[in-house]
């Protein structure tokens, strides 16, 4: 049974871990599952994510980061996403076109209608059928993007975390804005809690999801 269910949520949200706990959950129900992750993904996309989250890089313009967004994206879907739909798999992608919209939109204030144009191209139309929004205020995030980052041994991947609070801020709002206007794709779940009570949260999200398909 193929399902592409996207995570998203600012930095620190914990969508990364709760992607990774939804992907055992599946796997040990007997599902065929892919975790993948935007920018990456592949070898191809995974050299423009370290462009692109390389903190050395913050004279990056809005335009080029939304460009280097949509090639990778390319590549991704191309190799990774469509491929594994076919094949009948469940695809979990940490952050999809979505992020984009808030990121470069709201965050950096691209044209929404830019973007969308972009992102028609780079996905060939491909879109989530399940978008889980882990919410949490901007300051918890961050300050659980920092301790991950701190904690984590090679390249610093900070560039965005570095922003200003009232970017982060946008970028909340964007999430929130998106998950209004398609409330039968997105579920929003409150991240600012505990790490078993979220995991919970998503699979009642998703397992009800995937039961009417």
């Amino acid at each position: 049974m193929s399902f592409f269910i996207t995570f998203e949520g600012i930095e620190g949200c914990g969508k990364t871990t709760q992607l990774q706990l939804l992907a055992g959950r599946l796997e040990r129900l007997g599902h065929r599952v892919i975790v993948t992750r935007e920018p990456g993904g592949c070898p191809i996309a995974d050299r423009i994510r370290n462009i692109l989250l390389d903190a050395d890089n913050r004279a990056i313009v809005p335009m080029t980061e939304l460009l280097l967004y949509a090639a990778a994206r390319v590549q991704h879907v191309s190799e990774v996403i469509v491929p594994s739909l076919k094949a009948g798999m469940i695809v979990l992608c940490d952050r999809f076109t979505d992020a984009t919209i808030a990121y470069q939109g709201y965050g950096r204030g691209v044209e929404e209608k830019t973007i969308d144009r972009l992102n028609q191209l780079a996905t060939g139309g491909i879109r989530p059928q399940l978008t889980l929004l882990l919410d949490c205020p901007p300051e918890t995030g961050l300050s659980r993007a920092f301790s991950r980052i701190n904690d984590t041994e090679g390249a610093r991947e900070e560039r965005f975390e570095l922003e200003s609070i009232q970017f982060h801020q946008r970028v909340r709002k964007g999430y929130l804005e998106l998950a209004q206007r398609e409330p039968k794709r997105f579920v929003v779940i409150d991240a600012d809690r505990g790490i078993n009570e979220t995991e919970d949260a998503v699979a009642a999200a998703v397992f009800s999801r995937l039961a009417l398909n």
